[in-house]
């Protein structure tokens, strides 16, 4: 029973890293719990109970900013925003079609505020949604002022939730977070081993059934590494919270140490697959590695000990003895010394008395707060898709059009392109569709029995707010078996109800889908390329402070400047989704998408190396000015690629110059230098792989003139 408690206990850390989505789901239900709990004594009607329950929800839902201080202002401010919605929605309830025509323009307004960042978001958001329900719950005139009421006291419950009952625990998120690395960390030997254990038998017997499985388990483990790096960055987001600025940079660098090992693990078990092995050394390997697994799955508040296990020891050893003439495996066992080593040095680092050297921190440039962007004209499609989905909603029902323009405002936020609105849009559908079946079985089951009902809401309150990270689709599921329990709660459940709401959302996501294609439509390869220039800009200030660096000529922190090139390819992940999708049906695209995001990665990880392995003055002297030609060729490459980004499809705006091979000095010694040089010469390689995508030739130097 310990063995199953702690296994599932493992599995929800892998799953939500701090546990942040279990404390904001939690704290939506508790909010809401506490909203309904203050309005019972004051006997108003169910209506207006469930706008101070809406509120508790949203306001959890949405508040994001980075600090108590920012939170509060923005609670303050969204009670300022809910009351204007609420105002508003009631009054031209009375007023048709004014209802439909702000509906409409308040779409735009929450799409277009996204630009000012996460109080933006939350507060358009707001504005939307507060003047949606009361629409839905048909409040009147006569009822503003309780509704304020109501929303008050919702605002004032999240607040209690937020900063007295489940208030941040810094510490204590660092250790979950880190808890979660582990286990996210065993995932990705879990799946080396499947990988392994599939390949060998692809190799043996060329089954079909085999090869599939060696293609599922090469998907496993590069989900896993995703997941890994995901939470990474949560680390490096969380430490400051709790180490000093030295301590945090210093584990910082120790987490990209490890991220390296394991991607590394991950490479070499690959490629020792790609060759023929015995079944002895198979098992042998297969064998290590769960070995390995079970030391590192471990609660990291009982390491660094594990430095102290004889199986770590004998790993160190065994890694120490592999030459240049290694056999069969051995590799592998090298990456787990290596994995060991760079794991017990992180988690050392974790500790608060660490101290490291202090590195510059750069300001960031403002974002500009009003311009014509994609972020504008996806407000101006928004709007037209508005307009649109409530003409089409009227033709459905007459009394509940305005679900076609929630579906509208769903599929634009956060989409950058046609092809996520259209991606956003099917998923949309699906959970509604799924969340039919859902609504009624759930209606069904409480037979309306009042306790029970509201007891399933809560439910689907927290299976919302819990998956709407992870999966649109399953958070529509619960978002419309929610309101199959809210309509049977108001005594207007049925099953004719709930196929309007399917047609509703299949109007507003047509409805959206056509006005993202057809109104000055933003294509996904457009975002797609200036996402990609970001990726060159970021990667260009990577390089020209590297050099630096390296030089001995500044001291900065090159850390920070890899994790932003991290998060402008996370962006490129996120934009290139429609192509990846298996909703697009062209093998070609899917393809292209995973060649480019590929290559991306590649870049981004060459990065990190080189960010975790460089210091100050390591190639400065007589090597300095063969780093300039070195890495001025490289940002020559960027600067290529970048004119070819801006101008797809035309002339060749020049030609990648290749590493002509000559070391940057005759004997490298220091093993952290070698491996620098090494970094920049495969970051070079990616970036002529990333030419050849954008057809941009490139050239050898060794190779002999042409005549």
């Amino acid at each position: 029973m310990n063995h199953l408690r702690t296994a599932a206990l493992d599995r929800l850390v892998a799953a939500d890293p701090g546990l942040v989505r279990l404390r904001l789901a939690g704290s939506a239900v508790l909010g809401i719990v506490l909203a309904v709990a203050a309005l019972l004594p004051a006997h108003v009607p169910l209506t207006v109970t469930l706008v101070g329950a809406i509120a508790a929800m949203m306001t959890a839902f949405t508040v994001n900013d980075p600090t108590p201080g920012g939170q509060a202002v923005t609670l303050v401010l969204a009670f300022l925003t809910g009351a204007a919605s609420i105002t508003v929605a009631s009054l031209g309830s009375a007023v048709p079609p004014t209802d439909s025509i702000v509906f409409v323009l308040l779409i735009f307004v929450a799409v277009y505020a996204q630009r000012f960042g996460a109080r933006g978001t939350a507060l358009g958001s707001i504005a939307f949604f507060l003047f949606f329900f009361p629409m839905f719950l048909q409040a009147h005139v006569t009822q503003v002022p309780q509704l304020l009421m109501a929303l008050g006291v919702g605002v004032l419950a999240n607040a209690v939730v937020r900063f007295v009952l489940l208030r941040r625990n810094a510490a204590a998120e660092f250790l979950r977070v880190r808890r979660a690395f582990r286990a996210r960390l065993g995932a990705v030997v879990r799946a080396t081993e499947a990988h392994l254990a599939v390949s060998n038998a692809v190799s043996a017997g060329r089954s079909t059934s085999a090869v599939n499985g060696s293609e599922r388990t090469r998907k496993q483990l590069r989900s896993a590494l995703a997941r890994l790096h995901e939470c990474v960055l949560l680390i490096e987001d969380a430490a400051p919270d709790v180490l000093d600025d030295r301590a945090a940079d210093r584990l910082r660098r120790r987490a990209i140490e490890v991220e390296l090992a394991v991607q590394w693990l991950a490479i070499t078990v690959q490629r020792t697959c790609s060759g023929e092995l015995t079944a002895e050394v198979r098992d042998d390997l297969i064998a290590r590695l769960a070995r390995f697994r079970a030391l590192m799955e471990r609660d990291p508040r009982e390491l660094p000990l594990i430095s102290q296990t004889g199986e770590y020891s004998r790993m160190l050893v065994e890694g120490s003895r592999i030459d240049e003439h290694a056999a069969p495996g051995d590799g592998v066992r090298k990456a787990l010394a290596e994995l060991a080593l760079a794991d017990d040095r992180a988690q050392r680092a974790a500790a608060p008395e660490t101290t490291a050297d202090p590195l510059e921190d750069e300001d960031e440039e403002p974002e500009p707060r009003l311009a014509y962007d994609n972020r504008t004209r996806s407000a101006i499609q928004a709007v037209v898709g508005g307009g649109l989905a409530v003409v089409g909603g009227e033709l459905v029902s007459h009394q509940r059009w305005y679900w076609a323009v929630l579906t509208v405002f769903v599929v634009f936020i956060g989409a950058s392109s046609a092809g996520a609105t259209f991606v956003k849009g099917v998923r949309r559908l699906g959970g509604t569709l799924i969340g039919i079946v859902g609504g009624v079985l759930l209606a069904s089951l409480v037979g309306g029995n009042t306790a029970a009902t509201l007891g399933l809401i809560l439910v689907c309150v927290f299976g919302m707010v819990y998956t709407a990270r992870v999966s649109q689709v399953v958070m529509a599921f619960f978002v419309t078996s929610m309101l199959g329990l809210l309509y049977s709660l108001l005594g207007t459940f049925s099953l004719e109800v709930l196929w309007i709401r399917v047609a509703e959302t299949a109007v507003g996501a047509a409805a959206g889908i056509l006005a993202a294609v057809v109104i000055v439509p933003v294509r996904t390869r457009s975002v797609m390329l200036d996402d990609i220039a970001a990726v060159l800009d970021d990667l260009e200030e990577f390089l020209e402070h590297t050099r630096g660096l390296l030089a001995g000529e500044e001291n900065v922190n090159i850390i920070e400047l890899s994790r932003d090139l991290d998060r402008s390819v996370e962006q490129v992940r996120t934009t290139i989704e429609p192509l990846t999708h298996p909703v697009n049906l062209r093998s070609a695209r899917r393809d292209y998408g995973w060649h480019v995001l590929t290559t991306l990665e590649t870049i981004a990880f060459r990065a990190r190396h080189v960010a975790a392995r460089a210091q100050p003055g390591q190639l400065a002297g007589p090597d300095a000015d063969r780093l300039r030609q070195f890495t001025g060729r490289l940002l020559a490459n960027i600067d290529v690629l970048r004119k070819a980004l801006s101008a797809p499809g035309g002339p060749t705006p020049g030609t990648l110059v290749r590493d002509d091979g000559t070391p940057v000095s005759d004997r490298v010694e220091a093993a952290e230098t070698r491996a620098v040089l090494s970094s920049l010469s495969h970051l070079d390689e990616a970036l002529v792989s990333l030419g050849r995508v954008f057809d941009v030739e490139a050239t050898d130097p060794r190779a002999p003139a042409t005549p």
